[in-house]
């Protein structure tokens, strides 16, 4: 007989932002699991249809709160659960130096992979960014090529975005 596959409760929250449009919080019972962009609350709940995703602005208001306290420069650091199982191993690991990057620093690639032990695997660590389920949480937008040029960002807006983010945070003069 096939064991029987656990189906969590997905919570679901959102926030206006004038640059970003709508960002959709996604979290499971142990924290976040997912941040959208410029989504629909449709296309939010079609990405978490498997889970009984519902609205829950009581669940998700601790998260909104601190996303907008960062967006309006009071706060520098997020400070949340985040629920790291949603993630491959190799990505758990890249994400969570990600995470570490405090804000208004950068670190490259190679920095990450060489902290991973892993210093040609740099362009997999840019992989493991480029499929962040959780952005500006976790602040793929603080990572830049070897160079220290911007690449790639998966978000609405891409490369201007990572720019955006990166001024916002005082880090990124262009």
């Amino acid at each position: 007989m096939a064991e029987a596959k656990i189906i969590e409760r997905i919570s679901i929250g959102s926030m206006p932002h004038p640059r970003l449009g709508p960002i959709w919080l996604a979290l499971s019972p142990r924290g976040l699991v997912g941040l959208h962009m410029k989504s629909s609350e449709e296309s939010v709940r079609r990405t978490y249809r498997a889970f009984d995703a519902d609205l829950d602005p009581v669940q998700a208001s601790p998260i909104l709160d601190q996303l907008a306290a960062y967006f309006e420069g009071k706060s520098r650091r997020f400070d949340v659960p985040i629920d790291w199982s949603v993630l491959s191993p190799f990505q758990q690991e890249v994400l969570q130096l990600v995470f570490a990057i405090p804000f208004g620093h950068t670190r490259t690639y190679v920095d990450i992979a060489t902290q991973l032990g892993k210093p040609g695997a740099a362009r997999a660590v840019g992989r493991a960014n480029a499929t962040n389920p959780m952005p500006i949480v976790i602040p793929c937008h603080r990572v830049l090529g070897a160079d220290g040029t911007l690449h790639g960002y998966g978000g609405p807006g891409g490369v201007e975005t990572k720019a955006w983010l990166l001024r916002h945070e005082g880090s990124w003069l262009l």
